[in-house]
């Protein structure tokens, strides 16, 4: 369970929920242009764009959630089971990238989303695990520039490269439904809204905020998608840093979970473990954690970026 959104003033952002019902960690990580980036079926990537996001904790490898790179590209997985599906390895087979090396492999080569689309098409993404007590995780992936955003998502069909013109991404069904499914939600609006009852009815608003009636609220998926497609396309803010952070962690309130108001099927609380919001332009990174509503900050600039050595960035209190 997790929210992806792009976000636009004079910069271009990124912002993301990440729900689990657990802490995911706090563990910002930048990859310098040198570290080199050891892959499973191919030879290292000795030299690549450096990037900056959240990693899971614990593991040499970098394992992001989310990344953006010093080009502006910008990529998430989200969680996506029952519907993703990878092939499996093959002993000689070239360009197979395992699942989790994606992230950092594609962020690594890639300046654009139309760069990233042209390497895609070249590879097979693989189902081999980081280590053997690890099954591969089940995504798809919101992979944006600002020009451009697409949602990456293999199935056991095949590869599907989806152009998103919203630029919001949640988990399952698969992106097409989530599409078509803003469609049943075209009379809802952020203005005041008009009596189109009938004639002869004689009907009154009696508070602000009712143009909104039939917006979904509840955590689901697909409500998700069409809460935050909806704040984002009605949200007003100015050009600046701050204002501009500020929206998109409002945008990220508006579709988070609050611990106990979701349950899987084992009775385990889903909350929004972090949210986090990126000026992909900049390489700045802005998180903070469900149980501090204070916001942190890490910028990639301020690192070595031709260093060899994975870096845990010093996140300061905005």
């Amino acid at each position: 369970m997790c929210t992806s959104f792009t976000f636009q003033t004079k910069d271009f952002y990124c912002g993301r929920n990440m729900d689990l019902e657990y802490s995911f960690g706090k563990r910002v990580l930048i990859m310098p242009r040198n570290y080199p980036l050891m892959l499973r079926h191919g030879e290292a990537a000795v030299q690549h764009h450096a990037m900056i996001g959240m990693a899971a904790p614990g593991f040499a490898y970098p394992l992001y959630a989310e990344a953006c790179n010093e080009k502006g590209l910008y990529m998430a997985g989200l969680n996506f089971p029952g519907n993703a599906c990878y092939a499996a390895a093959e002993e000689g087979k070239e360009r197979q990238i395992a699942v989790f090396e994606l992230i950092p492999w594609l962020l690594g080569l890639c300046s654009t989303v139309e760069e990233a689309c042209g390497r895609l098409k070249e590879i097979r993404v693989v189902n081999t695990p980081y280590a053997p007590e690890l099954s591969p995780t089940s995504l798809h992936w919101h992979i944006a520039d600002r020009n451009r955003s697409v949602v990456l998502e293999l199935m056991e069909d095949g590869m599907h490269l989806h152009e998103n013109p919203v630029g919001v991404m949640t988990n399952n069904p698969p992106f097409p439904f989530h599409l078509m499914n803003l469609n049943c939600y075209l009379n809802v609006t952020a203005g005041f809204p008009e009596n189109r009852f009938g004639e002869g009815t004689q009907l009154h608003t009696f508070g602000e905020g009712m143009g909104g009636l039939g917006l979904p609220g509840d955590a689901s998926s697909t409500s998700r998608f069409v809460r935050t497609a909806f704040l984002k396309a009605n949200s007003q803010c100015g050009e600046g840093e701050q204002e501009s952070v500020a929206q998109v962690f409002h945008i990220l309130d508006g579709v988070a979970m609050v611990k106990g108001s979701v349950r899987n099927p084992q009775g385990k609380c889903e909350y929004t473990a972090y949210s986090c919001c990126i000026n992909v332009d900049k390489g700045t990174y802005y998180y903070r954690t469900y149980g501090e509503l204070g916001v942190y900050r890490a910028s990639l600039m301020d690192a070595d970026l031709n260093g060899e050595q994975l870096i845990d960035a010093e996140a300061a209190k905005c």
